[in-house]
């Protein structure tokens, strides 16, 4: 008998979908169960965030002006720049995407150390990236019918119809992201008690 035959073993399970697909629900779910939730955009978020772990590069590579009196990065001025500078992105991206994958790694080991069989990885850019798919061991992805994820995020969000288009054509197509897929729960006319009842059936317990 070897030392690690008493090893749970554990499932790490990249989550993603389009906007207004239902993927953060379906993440509720899952923790709701007993997984536990890396949150990357989350964590891309705080590293942002007012004094958070990026600033101060982001402040020396494209100068103070683009930190708000807060301390915090300012999304408004780089999100122009980046439109009129695409290397911008690039350079931006380089910054946050180290941050980004320390905090991930770090909140897994923690999930894992605590006891937990199925760590999520709520990525909405995980088949734009290419690098998530070698850090996971499955990928589930939560589809609908694109015209559905418009009147989601128009009513959610408030937001025109022309700008949750632009949204969604920035994303990974539909065909892209089933072509990634190992699980897909289709999420276009469920209720949440239907959807529950979708990822209660995923072939992940326990969790």
């Amino acid at each position: 008998m070897s030392a690690h035959s008493h090893v749970t073993p554990t499932l790490r399970l990249g989550l993603t979908g389009g906007i207004g697909s239902g993927k953060s629900s379906v993440a509720a779910m899952l923790v709701k169960r007993g997984a536990a939730l890396v949150d990357a955009d989350a964590i891309a978020r705080s590293v942002t965030a007012a004094h958070g772990l990026a600033i101060p590069a982001i402040a020396e590579a494209f100068g103070a002006d683009f930190v708000t009196p807060e301390g915090a990065l300012d999304r408004e001025r780089m999100r122009t720049h980046v439109f009129s500078d695409p290397s911008a992105k690039q350079r931006l991206e380089g910054i946050i995407h180290p941050l980004v994958s320390l905090e991930t790694k770090r909140q897994a080991q923690a999930a894992l150390d605590a006891g937990h069989r199925t760590v999520v990885f709520d990525v909405p850019l995980l088949v734009e990236s290419g690098r998530w798919r070698s850090q996971v061991d499955r990928v589930l992805v939560v589809d609908c019918l694109v015209e559905t994820q418009i009147q989601r995020v128009m009513a959610r969000n408030n937001f025109s119809r022309d700008t949750v288009e632009k949204i969604i054509a920035a994303q990974a197509t539909r065909e892209q992201r089933l072509a990634a897929a190992d699980w897909v729960i289709y999420n276009d006319a469920l209720s949440l008690q239907a959807l529950d009842q979708l990822v209660a059936a995923l072939p992940i317990q326990p969790l």
